[in-house]
């Protein structure tokens, strides 16, 4: 079976979320979006699995399904109610470590997912007695990064650990403030127990085949979400039997037949691509600020280094390693974002929210919209110039301004105007 999972997003239990992160509303979008499998995240606080033990059943496969269906918020979502089979979900949960390792203070982002309800209670009893479980969906815990995977492992041997948008300055494997040089660095004799490493928004599967050392990982990309219209932004497509055996066993093969490729973000969208000082208003290349040596050229002081030059700083291969195993990536913006360029409003408006439906509506799901549907039938739509929109953005023929210090990049999808201005061969462009 061919389906597309989404194994990471947030509750609105999490800080500087949306309250509309229920899991009614987070199976609507996720019909919508296109999206077989969702996290039912953050199942270390205790009021969301409560709700996730409340609202949810298990499915016979690993992953669960919502017990019934209630109207899902927004309206123009009504229509769209999915049945109690169309959307099932994993459970999965991300914490922070926050620690001292080296004589450096780290902070890593792990990713868990663990096959059924009684291994979550055994990791969330362990856990409690760690720190605050209730004080946000996202905990902060006092524990090295390996001693979890230790403790994973032992309590539930068919728990997953996937560090988390590993580039990001902040709070990763990789970070540039808080995180470590090498994987073994960082998880040292538990380091076989990881297959898989999440790349972020700010980076693609190319980058991270710069590093030699990532080779024997599998590259997987997840929304992150905060709020319900982000699912599926970043997603994972897999063919294989629809279980959570199922679902491992095909991310860790790496097989192209069986891990189909993965839905990104260009990664200058990403929040942390290029270096700068965000109230500045500096944004630079890795090249620049090497040269001012990591200095904001307008305040003096440190600049946010980003992903690009971290990658830079860890590469030992100039341009990625391609080959026939490697999984394909596929390079995507979302829909309504597409549509709000087209017809010059935001991307969050209502006229935009209308025009969405009606291209649902039309074909289905957004995933398909963007991927699979021909623009001959797309631009039958009116305006024409949204279904154009589509194919440049296929195209990669999109212009970006990277994103720095945790503002996004800026996406221009007709940047010459109505005929979408000069064209490359070479796909994406970016204005630096």
């Amino acid at each position: 079976m061919k389906f597309l999972a989404d194994l990471h997003l947030h509750s609105r239990f999490s800080r500087a979320t949306s309250r509309d992160m229920t899991l009614d509303t987070i199976a609507a979008w996720a019909k919508v979006k296109g999206l077989k499998l969702v996290a039912a995240a953050d199942f270390t606080h205790p009021e969301w699995f409560f709700l996730i033990r409340q609202k949810l059943e298990p499915a016979g496969n690993g992953f669960f399904r919502l017990r019934s269906v209630q109207a899902p918020e927004p309206e123009f979502l009504r229509p769209f109610a999915p049945g109690r089979d169309d959307v099932h979900f994993i459970l999965s949960t991300e914490l922070s470590f926050i620690y001292s390792k080296k004589g450096r203070v780290r902070k890593v982002h792990l990713l868990l997912l663990v096959p059924d309800l009684e291994s979550a209670e055994k990791i969330n009893g362990r856990l409690a007695g760690l720190g605050n479980l209730s004080s946000d969906g996202r905990p902060i815990l006092g524990l090295d990064a390996k001693a979890f995977v230790r403790m994973a492992a032992d309590l539930c041997p068919g728990s997953v650990v996937i560090p988390s948008h590993i580039w990001t300055p902040w709070f990763s494997l990789f970070g540039s403030n808080s995180g470590f040089d090498a994987v073994e660095e960082c998880f040292e004799e538990m380091t076989p127990f990881l297959f898989a490493m999440e790349t972020g928004l700010s980076s693609d599967p190319a980058m991270n085949r710069r590093l030699s050392a990532l080779d024997r990982y599998a590259l997987v990309s997840n929304s992150d979400a905060h709020s319900p219209s982000k699912l599926g932004r970043e997603a994972n497509a897999v063919e294989a039997d629809f279980s959570y055996k199922g679902l491992l066993e095909a991310v860790r093969s790496r097989d192209p037949a069986r891990f189909l490729y993965t839905v990104e973000f260009f990664p200058e969208e990403g929040k942390y691509h290029y270096d700068g000082h965000r109230k500045c208003g500096v944004c630079l290349a890795p090249r620049e600020s090497m040269r001012l040596g990591g200095i904001c050229p307008a305040c003096g002081k440190k600049l946010t280094i980003g992903v690009l030059h971290r990658v830079e700083e860890l590469a030992d291969r100039p341009e990625p390693l391609e080959g026939p195993d490697r999984i394909p990536a596929k390079s995507l913006i979302p829909l309504n974002e597409i549509i709000g360029e087209a017809c010059g409003q935001s991307a969050d408006g209502r006229g935009v929210w209308e025009a969405y439906v009606r291209f649902i509506r039309e074909f289905g799901d957004e995933h398909r919209i963007l991927t699979e549907v021909p623009v001959a039938d797309l631009v039958r739509l009116q305006p024409e110039r949204i279904g154009r929109g589509i194919e440049r953005v296929r195209r990669g023929l999109v212009q970006i301004e990277p994103g720095h210090d945790g503002e996004y990049g800026t996406v221009r999808i007709f940047p010459g105007g109505e005929d979408g201005g000069t064209e490359s061969a070479g796909g994406q462009m970016s204005l630096f």
